[in-house]
């Protein structure tokens, strides 16, 4: 999915909300955590529940890569079931990665390439090892390599706010080089949402850059916030929801209860996005 078709899918539905599918058995309902192919029907019910109120689906994959190779099973029937039906999804493989050129060829050819098992629109990516880590993942056509540049955590202030030029933060020194890196075509960035004030910041050098942005309900960030800082005229942002959705419920109901808490967080992005 390029930019175009990006922009076009958020006003189409009104929403820049990505679902994060992080999927703990313990967590899930009873009979799909026992059940053959629970993770993927959990996933599934999840995706068709909520498709009408979200335009980006972010399976963080240290959940499936820790049930071993079942779990990637499961991520595997996701995407192709992502890939299969009508309503289109932007698709972000949350797996943090970013090693030396030839490792980060093969990070890229398993998450990336459109003739592999996933076919993921976009990879999060840490840049600590520098441009050689990170270009390997640019080579592909309208997939996009979306950079770790300020976080939600709290251990983000162990290096990420650290002076490096003058009054230059970490995190600026990062998204100031990355420009070298790739464009608004190819190139996104992670900004906490617990860091919204940081967002005049952000685009003061990013200004067109899409930014997925965590931190949104059970971790406390202000969707309010990162609208009013964050937003640009195409829109620029996708802001995830995680566990405040996939689990608002762990009973027989739990779909019909995600759609709720997916349709709550829609309807103040549209209000958003029309102001």
């Amino acid at each position: 999915m390029n930019r175009q078709e990006l922009i076009s899918l958020i006003r189409q539905r009104q929403s820049f909300l990505c679902v994060g599918l992080d999927v703990d058995k313990k967590k899930m309902p009873a009979h799909l955590a026992e059940a053959e192919d629970g993770v993927f029907l959990f996933n599934k019910a999840i995706i068709d529940a909520t498709i009408d109120y979200t335009v980006a689906y972010k399976p963080n994959l240290a959940f499936y890569e820790a049930m071993g190779i079942e779990g990637l099973v499961q991520l595997k029937k996701t995407m192709d079931y992502l890939h299969s039906i009508d309503k289109p999804a932007f698709t972000i493989a949350d797996a943090k990665r970013g090693d030396i050129g030839n490792t980060s060829q093969q990070y890229a050819k398993a998450f990336l390439d459109p003739a592999g098992d996933f076919n993921f629109d976009a990879l999060t990516i840490a840049p600590y090892m520098g441009a050689d880590s990170v270009q390997p993942f640019t080579v592909f056509d309208n997939k996009w390599v979306i950079l770790l540049a300020l976080t939600s955590n709290k251990g983000a202030f162990d290096f990420q706010f650290l002076p490096v030029e003058g009054d230059k933060k970490l995190f600026e020194k990062v998204l100031d080089t990355s420009k070298q890196w790739g464009n608004k075509e190819n190139m996104m960035y992670v900004v906490g949402a617990t860091k919204a004030d940081m967002l005049t910041q952000v685009r003061a050098i990013v200004p067109d850059s899409f930014l997925l942005v965590p931190g949104v309900g059970a971790q406390g960030g202000s969707l309010e916030e990162v609208c009013r800082y964050g937003l640009t005229r195409d829109c620029g942002l996708l802001v995830n929801s995680s566990r405040g959705i996939i689990y608002a419920s762990n009973g027989p109901d739990f779909a019909e209860r995600a759609a709720e808490e997916a349709s709550k967080l829609q309807q103040q992005m549209a209000a958003a996005l029309q102001q």
